[in-house]
């Protein structure tokens, strides 16, 4: 069992940066391959990025590329997402997730069976 705690949303102009932390209760977290997703007000939530286990492998939604990093760090059960250049249609509800194959590095949520509660996230123009 995998227990995922965001933190770091809020309000930010655009052009600005925020960064998001999610927490992981799992002694195993460093075998697991992790994602974040969004979900405008709306809209179908979306994939945002996804990292290895060992951080080596990243994978990005176009949408974010060269905007966004994606991070870990195993000592500290956590996982980041570096967020610049914000822009208002960035304003979502932003979760972490753990995939059901652990160690897997997938970008459809589908295939994530372990959620936060989620941060929100808002872009002012």
């Amino acid at each position: 069992q995998v227990q995922l705690t965001e933190s770091g949303g809020g309000l930010v102009q655009a052009g600005g940066s925020l960064r998001l932390s999610c927490a992981a209760s799992a002694r195993t977290f460093r075998w697991y391959g992790m994602g974040w997703f969004r979900q405008a007000p709306g809209k179908k939530r979306e994939f945002v990025a996804a990292i290895s286990w060992s951080g080596g492998t990243t994978y990005y939604a176009d949408s974010v590329k060269g905007r966004f990093t994606i991070s870990r760090d195993n000592a500290k059960n956590t996982v980041y997402l570096q967020m610049n250049s914000l822009k208002p249609e960035d304003t979502a509800v932003y979760y972490c997730a753990a995939p059901r194959g652990g160690s897997a590095v997938p970008m459809s949520e589908n295939e994530y069976g372990y959620w936060g509660q989620g941060t929100q996230v808002t872009v002012s123009s």
